[in-house]
């Protein structure tokens, strides 16, 4: 099965600008290629700050709407995510459990299986 792994954005990392540090860059590395050995990424990426964004809302008949960034909800934005391949919802949980930067617990990461 595949998983979609979120990495919810807090304020600091939606902010204009924002870089991990080099050794955040890589023990993030680091958890990737030995998710990359194991055969469990199918695609990784980190997100710009919701400032380069837009979203487009839908309103019924009505032309969709244009909303440039920023957003001021950052617990709704996404900072970053993974496409993972696991044998089940607990399978994938138990491995993010391991994701580098997760030791001060404050952030989020939403799993989510992909229809297929």
């Amino acid at each position: 099965m595949r998983f979609l792994v979120m990495v919810k954005a807090a304020p600091e990392t939606d902010a204009p600008g924002f870089q991990p540090t080099a050794a955040e860059l890589a023990e993030m590395a680091q958890f990737n290629d030995r998710l990359f050995k194991e055969g469990r990424i199918e695609y990784a990426e980190g997100l710009t700050s919701s400032a380069e964004g837009a979203r487009i809302l839908f309103q019924g008949e009505t032309e969709p709407k244009v909303v440039d960034g920023p957003f001021a909800e950052t617990k709704e934005l996404i900072a970053g995510f993974w496409v993972l391949n696991g044998e089940s919802l607990e399978d994938v949980v138990a491995l993010m459990k391991q994701a580098p930067g997760t030791e001060a617990r404050t952030g989020v990461l939403e799993i989510r299986p992909i229809s297929e």
